[in-house]
């Protein structure tokens, strides 16, 4: 397609990181909330919903440290081999049968080696055009594609793999562990593809860091370390003494967290003497669509949340003679997005006078927010009581993945291109964390989703984003000019 060939190898392994994170995450919230006599944990709905939510948070927060990594000692390419290796082995936690435990070892491992890798793999995508390339937004684009095969592919195997069928999730024993090792398996074949074809076919400037640590900075860095994981256990064991130490106040914490590194970042940049004046306008530019982003994902992601729980309880799984499981609901999402992106790469190459990045965001958002009003729907028509076609699912998902095409690939392209020479992995670390923000929202606002509020729940959270779709339209030539000449 015309594409540098380096493009191929990064395309096959998030096909098989995806495929592996994708497929883990179609079946934990049902492995959670079933029964322990059925083979889950045995978790309240609300819980599950609220870990699902602050594990995809945590997720892209820990993008900051990989992307620092990357920049001051690794290099992106052996920070992201080591990023694949920790999720590999997260995922053989879970298809151990260690209960509650090796659940959040394998929170714990993924967390770690996803935050090594996604800011990484595509900060190298970007090492792989010039600025002014044309090819840039189709070639991320082709690279969210790959990265939806692998999740598509997922939620139909790897729930199969748990009994043979797909998940009975108020039925018989099932064996989750056994999709959770397929997982494991799937990240495997993406660690041997990336190890020999990156060494063909990707730039050798990824084996080396950006802007490499110097030995006298070393110290400082270690003892502020020291210091914060210190302050951590201090807050850890004053919830202790106080009785609080529970999964409630953890989660508190944690939205805590990810909504102050995001502050803290962009002060840091820009006060930087390494950030000149036309980078520093270029990050006070991605600040609105930093929020923009955040916004997005709480709804975009609430679909192994919000929307899975509504196709266990709200859904009939049956099309005419064709029955499936709720799990499977979830290769609604990369199935859209694989369908829908040749079309916008078709579109962004032929149109001249397209919308500003600003431009996008803003019916991006828009379009999102109708994707919940969409759901909202069928509980003010029938009530919520009962259950509904699972076509208002179908259409919902459909709505959102169009607003996605207006803001992942374009996110990513204009993040790498209004990014400051000295944060380049770490401004991907950036777009990252507005994913992380908006699921950290996601872990506190679930708990308001019952069969009861369900209605005003998907009209609040839709009508809030449309108007922050508004709003950012108002916004759009400021916004632009302070991008000082990147499209």
């Amino acid at each position: 397609m015309g594409q540098p060939r380096g493009l191929a190898t990064l395309f096959l392994t998030e096909t098989w990181e995806r495929f592996s994170y994708y497929g883990m995450r179609a079946i934990l919230i049902y492995y959670m909330i079933q029964a322990v006599q059925y083979g889950g944990l045995g978790f309240d709905q609300t819980t599950a919903a609220s870990i699902m939510s602050i594990y995809g948070s945590l997720v892209y927060m820990t993008g900051v440290i990989g992307g620092w990594l990357s920049d001051r000692i690794w290099g992106s390419r052996r920070t992201v081999f080591i990023g694949g290796v920790l999720i590999m082995l997260g995922h053989i936690a879970l298809s151990i049968p260690g209960g509650t435990p090796a659940l959040f070892s394998s929170i714990g491992l993924i967390v770690i080696g996803t935050g090594l890798l996604k800011p990484n793999i595509s900060a190298i995508i970007g090492g792989l055009y010039s600025e002014t390339d044309r090819r840039r937004d189709a070639g991320f684009s082709l690279f969210v594609f790959g990265a939806n095969f692998g999740a598509a592919v997922a939620p139909i195997v790897v729930p199969w793999a748990s009994d043979g069928f797909g998940i009975k999730l108020f039925g018989s024993h099932i064996d989750y562990h056994a999709g959770f090792a397929l997982a494991a398996i799937g990240m495997f074949f993406g660690l041997l593809q990336y190890y020999f074809d990156g060494k063909k076919y990707l730039p050798s400037n990824g084996l080396y860091p950006k802007d490499p640590i110097e030995r006298e900075n070393l110290r400082p860095i270690i003892t502020w370390s020291l210091i914060v994981v210190i302050a951590i256990a201090a807050v850890f064991g004053l919830l202790a003494i106080t009785g609080n130490l529970n999964i409630e106040s953890v989660i508190w914490l944690i939205t805590i967290v990810a909504i102050a590194i995001p502050v803290v970042y962009f002060t840091t940049m820009l006060n930087s003497r390494k950030v000149n004046k036309v980078e520093k306008s270029r990050v006070w530019a991605y600040i609105p669509l930093f929020i923009a982003s955040a916004m997005f994902w709480a709804i975009e992601e609430s679909g192994s949340t919000i929307l899975a729980l509504f196709a266990a309880n709200r859904t009939v799984l049956h099309l005419g003679g064709w029955h499936f499981q709720p799990a499977n609901f979830q290769i609604l999402n990369p199935l859209f997005i694989m369908l829908l992106t040749p079309l916008f790469i078709v579109i962004w190459s032929r149109w001249k006078n397209q919308p500003s990045a600003p431009g996008k965001f803003s019916g991006g958002l828009m379009i999102a927010g109708l994707s919940y009003v969409f759901i909202a729907l069928p509980g003010l028509l029938y009530g919520t009581d009962g259950k509904v076609s699972p076509l208002w699912l179908v259409g919902s998902w459909f709505i959102v993945e169009i607003a996605e095409m207006l803001i992942s690939p374009i996110g990513l392209s204009v993040t790498t291109k209004l990014a400051p020479k000295a944060f380049t992995a770490q401004m991907i670390s950036m777009w990252m964390l507005s994913d992380s923000v908006g699921q950290a929202v996601n872990a506190q606002i679930v708990k308001f989703y019952t069969p009861g509020t369900e209605v005003q729940y998907f009209l609040a959270v839709g009508g809030a984003s449309i108007l922050l779709g508004l709003i950012l339209l108002l916004f759009t030539k400021p916004i632009h000019k302070l991008m000082a000449g990147v499209d």
